[in-house]
């Protein structure tokens, strides 16, 4: 489980670019294109943390099973 810091930025920074681009995408006009970036975004950050979580249960697992 080698996450450090660099995740939680990334994360942050998947938010802040999606955030500019639906920002841009509805004062275009582009409404329905800005929900689904932003919706398939949700996405991705949501398996990145399903992702952590995962690890985390493997590691406690492996703690109380020897």
């Amino acid at each position: 489980m080698g996450y450090d810091i660099n995740t939680i930025f990334q994360i942050a920074g998947i938010g802040v670019i999606i955030a500019m681009i639906h920002t841009l995408l509805k004062q275009m006009g582009k409404e329905d294109w800005a929900h689904w970036v932003t919706l398939i975004a949700f996405i991705v950050v949501l398996y990145l943390v399903a992702t952590m979580i995962a690890d985390l249960f493997e590691k406690i697992r492996d703690v109380f099973l020897f």
